[in-house]
């Protein structure tokens, strides 16, 4: 049942496909298990039972211990795995700490045309009423489903299709914890084995981007600075005399500056860093404004911070200027 994936035209607006579930390629970089011994495959047999399953153990740790490095590891390991074994699609076993963040990294770096689904889960395996394994199958058919190929890499959890760039971790515990502020999730994954999606995606994702960073050790740093009443400029002084190439700002909504902060960010710029204008608010555009054009800062659009971090890290890979960087916040 393996074949090449990606070719022809992408699917229409809505797409409902009702399948068993289909071959794919299992990624565990952080597993489900949270503490129960044995690879997911085992563990969830009914979940793959009857799947071509190619389980490839990366490494179990915990999503608060992976960041841009684990990401360029995954990303190499994500193209051997998809010509090394010709899936039909791809999932990606990860905590849910920082799981948007991986997705995020991997929609714009990828150069596969498979789907790529990130799942994770809310309760433990081992735990009363998990969704590990409900997540994992839910996973394993949107993988392989016609109707997700052409959407960038996905994220999969209660049933719902997320779109990576858009979908944010919004509660501590709450099994509905995966969003989409503003513009809602793409479809459903459901018990009756069917993958309907309703709409698509319309910025640019992978593997139709310009950041390609096979090959490449580490990325440049960039950090964020949360605002909040009263803060002064000491976190974004000491982010740049860390090294930091680009700083993020979780700014006051609509992405306004304490002095301090603005005094800090100011002497930043003449530094060098680069200046990426987000907001703490959690949703809604940050605006283009001639203030941010006088000083080089570049707005973020949507962007949530630890989003806009991973786009201005993979911008700073290729440029340091604020106006192609503009560009790309536009564009992706």
């Amino acid at each position: 049942m393996h074949q090449r994936a990606g070719q022809g035209q992408p699917p229409p607006l809505a797409r409902r496909e009702c399948t068993d579930v289909p071959p794919a390629a299992l990624l565990e970089p952080d597993d489900l298990q949270q503490g129960v011994d044995g690879h997911l495959a085992d563990l969830f047999a009914e979940a793959t039972r009857a799947a071509d399953v190619v389980v490839v153990r990366f490494r179990a740790l915990s999503s608060a211990k992976l960041g841009p490095p684990e990401w360029l590891e995954l990303n190499e390991l994500v193209h051997q795995v998809v010509e090394r074994e010709r899936p039909n699609g791809v999932v990606l076993t990860h905590g849910t700490a920082t799981l948007e963040e991986t997705a995020y990294f991997l929609n714009l770096a990828l150069k596969v045309a498979v789907p790529l689904v990130l799942v994770g889960s809310q309760r433990p395996a081992n735990m009363i009423s998990s969704d590990a394994a409900m997540n994992l199958l839910g996973a394993l058919r949107v993988a392989g489903s016609r109707a997700a190929r052409g959407l960038g890499v996905l994220v999969l959890l209660n049933d719902e299709i997320q779109a990576a760039r858009e979908v944010t971790k919004t509660s501590t515990s709450r099994l509905e914890t995966f969003r989409s502020h503003d513009l809602g999730m793409l479809g459903y994954a459901d018990a009756d084995g069917c993958v309907a999606i309703y709409r698509r995606p319309a910025r640019r994702h992978a593997p139709d981007t310009e950041f390609d960073v096979r090959g490449r050790r580490e990325l440049p740093r960039v950090d964020i600075a949360y605002s909040y009443a009263g803060a002064d400029g000491t976190a974004i002084d000491a982010f740049v005399a860390a090294g930091a190439r680009g700083i993020v700002t979780a700014s006051l909504a609509p992405a306004a500056n304490t002095a301090g902060e603005l005094d800090a960010l100011r002497s930043a710029r003449a530094k060098g860093v680069l200046i990426i204008q987000s907001t703490r608010a959690g949703s809604g555009r940050v605006l283009p404004r001639a203030v941010f054009r006088e000083h080089g800062f570049v707005p973020a659009d949507n962007l949530n911070p630890q989003k806009a971090r991973v786009l201005a890290m993979l911008a700073l890979a290729r440029t340091e200027d604020p106006r192609e960087v503009e560009r790309m916040f536009t564009e992706y």
